[in-house]
């Protein structure tokens, strides 16, 4: 148990260093970003299999996983049989799920528009369920960028600053999931005991963050 907890603590502080010390760079050809230019944005931090020591590969694994079924399916290539993977241009949403036996392992991304008209947030959830039932594991992540327009760069910023860290805590003796929206603007918010889903409950947009 300790040494899963390192491995959580060890793969964030990794993640937060490469947002942190250099802005990611996001290259559009229109306007503004699509969901699949911030997608290749993030993928573009995320270290290949030699650069990794061999204790860390495991914990990439699904990040290198999708962008393998990216670039599969945008060559008109079949994807894996245990793997899907949505792309909503139009609603700015990506789904990609892979299965192994009884477990499924989601990665959702989506980005909204700030209402001051000069930044957006992207997040990327990656979240592991066993029977349908949530069960945060080993290697699940949260992250939120908030995206310049003026410099098409985005950097790490924290739950707590968009209001993402409120549902901690609400719940006694449970753990909560995040769904991105593919449609309207809200997260929703699930709670989970060791059986199954006992509380939902939105985070709505305010255009800045989120109210709880």
């Amino acid at each position: 148990m300790k040494r899963a907890s390192l491995t959580i603590i060890i793969i964030l502080s990794v993640l937060s260093m490469m947002a942190q010390d250099a802005t990611v760079r996001v290259k559009s050809q229109g306007a503004g970003p699509t969901i699949t230019d911030f997608l290749s944005a993030y993928l573009s931090t995320i270290p290949d299999d030699k650069e990794l020591e061999e204790c860390d590969v495991e914990s990439f694994a699904f990040l290198h996983s999708l962008r393998s079924a990216y670039h599969r399916q945008g060559q008109g290539l079949e994807l894996e049989d245990d793997e899907t993977l949505t792309i909503d241009q139009k609603n700015g949403y990506l789904l990609y799920e892979q299965k192994y036996g009884e477990y499924l392992t989601r990665i959702e991304m989506c980005f909204w528009n700030e209402s001051d008209h000069k930044h957006k947030i992207f997040a990327c959830i990656r979240q592991t369920y066993m029977n349908g039932r949530y069960i945060s594991g080993q290697f699940d992540n949260r992250e939120f960028y908030r995206y310049n327009n003026a410099t098409k760069r985005m950097i790490l910023c924290y739950a707590e600053d968009i209001g993402v860290d409120a549902p901690f805590g609400v719940v006694e003796n449970a753990s909560f999931s995040l769904s991105l929206p593919r449609t309207g603007k809200d997260i929703t918010v699930a709670w989970w005991n060791e059986e199954r889903k006992i509380k939902e409950k939105p985070l709505r947009w305010n255009g800045h963050g989120f109210n709880f």
